[in-house]
């Protein structure tokens, strides 16, 4: 069973839920509005919100007889714990490229940034 962070971003690999989404940030949308941003139809789009909410990377919350959309900092939290964990192995296999270049026959010797080359 995938984590949260796995599911946060299987949902937005989908183009039009990842444009839904990226809609959300400025305010709380309602179906109609987000439809009409993206250029899908209104239940295109209420299906798509159906994923991001189960991946918890969109709530709602009533307004009259509308329902608003915004974003849940919940999922966005997954998926960046989820990232993270990887954050680590790809700064050590950075460092390691980096010595590898520096230590290659004719690699030139590394000198502060605004320093001029001895002779």
């Amino acid at each position: 069973m995938p984590t949260n962070g796995v599911r946060a971003l299987e949902a937005l690999a989908d183009p039009t839920r990842r444009a839904i989404f990226e809609t959300l940030p400025p305010a709380p949308r309602s179906v109609g509005e987000l439809a009409a941003a993206v250029g899908v139809t209104s239940s295109a789009v209420s299906q798509h919100l159906r994923v991001l909410r189960e991946a918890r990377l969109v709530m709602m919350r009533p307004a009259g007889n509308r329902r608003l959309y915004s974003l849940d900092p919940r999922g966005l939290g997954d998926a960046r714990d989820y990232l993270e964990q990887f954050w680590p192995t790809a700064l050590a296999a950075y460092a390691a490229a980096l010595d590898e270049s520096f230590a290659a026959p004719g690699a030139r010797s590394a000198q502060p940034v605004g320093a001029r080359p001895t002779r």
